[in-house]
């Protein structure tokens, strides 16, 4: 792809954006669709505008206000991508909110990596989480930070670095056929059987063994019109390639933008509230949390927009 942003542009004409939300609102059988992609052209157009102005500022700024301008440049990115799917969005304020809870800091020895957010029963996490991956009942779950960090795959080489275990394995795809390497099934503690189910059980869309091939596990992806989650694969866009999380905790099944999204929303209100440990941690760099942060943020920065970009260009097919 091109500098992401460069690729929005097609989005910035407001008869291309009508007749792009026409289309998927007549595919989606929403009454009224040439009404609502009229009403909602420019509030779409104004989203992506906004998102990109707030991650323009955020790559040349300092790392300390930087998650604050990601997070909400994510938001605006997000809001468009809702827009898609829903309307009438926002039709009340109870999805304005952001939908997780940071807890209380600790003081003392806090360490971002063991920090958990909490997900709220209303608001634009949950809200995004259903309306674009059609995931319900995640109200009271809690997950990590480091579990997060582990479902970014640009992050396993800094990872293994710091911690000496990979948190991804690289898969190779020919079309729609994705191979896997045999030997996660060491990773995973599985026969081949009980991995098959696993994967089978977990992915969002469906995946069909193909058979064992010098090595590999091979699955067939279906494709179909609009389809844009391979979870529980992820892209790594500086490799360019699919790879598979590791560790089967709860983020295993969460689409990359949910991880982002959730990062960003800690990492933001951490540069907001907690300004003396944050200070702190970005002058003395004390322990694997800095480089992870840094190296997260500037993941970001690009992933966030061509996550974003991925769906929107899928929703419009």
């Amino acid at each position: 792809m091109l500098s992401h942003w460069s690729s929005f542009s097609l989005f910035f004409s407001a008869s291309y954006t009508q007749q792009y939300l026409k289309n998927i609102y007549e595919q989606n059988k929403i009454d009224n669709a040439e009404q609502k992609a009229y009403e909602n052209c420019y509030p779409f157009i104004y989203y992506l505008e906004h998102g990109k102005v707030y991650y323009e500022q955020g790559k040349h700024s300092p790392l300390i206000i930087q998650p604050i301008l990601l997070f909400y440049g994510l938001i605006h990115l997000i809001k468009a991508c809702i827009l898609t799917v829903d309307p009438n969005y926002p039709e009340t304020t109870s999805v304005l909110a952001h939908g997780v809870s940071a807890r209380k800091r600790k003081k003392q020895h806090f360490h971002f990596f063991q920090d958990e957010v909490k997900f709220q029963k209303t608001g634009l996490f949950p809200f995004l989480a259903n309306k674009l991956f059609h995931m319900e009942h995640l109200e009271g779950d809690k997950i990590s930070m480091g579990n997060l960090f582990k479902q970014v795959p640009e992050l396993n080489s800094l990872l293994l670095f710091l911690d000496g275990v990979p948190s991804f394995t690289n898969v190779y795809h020919e079309g729609n056929r994705f191979f896997i390497p045999k030997r996660v099934l060491d990773f995973f503690h599985m026969t081949e059987n009980r991995f098959l189910d696993f994967f089978s059980e977990k992915a969002v869309e469906e995946y069909h063994f193909k058979r064992l091939e010098n090595g590999f596990i091979v699955f067939e992806k279906n494709e179909k019109k609009g389809d844009f989650n391979y979870t529980p694969l992820k892209y790594n866009l500086a490799e360019q390639t699919y790879a598979l999380p590791l560790t089967k905790e709860n983020g295993f099944v969460f689409h990359e933008l949910l991880v982002h999204y959730l990062l960003l929303y800690n990492l933001s209100m951490i540069a907001r509230y907690e300004t003396e440990w944050w200070s702190e941690l970005a002058k003395t760099m004390p322990n694997k949390d800095f480089p992870l942060i840094e190296t997260f943020l500037q993941v970001s920065i690009e992933k966030g927009p061509f996550l974003v970009y991925e769906y929107l260009t899928k929703a419009g097919h």
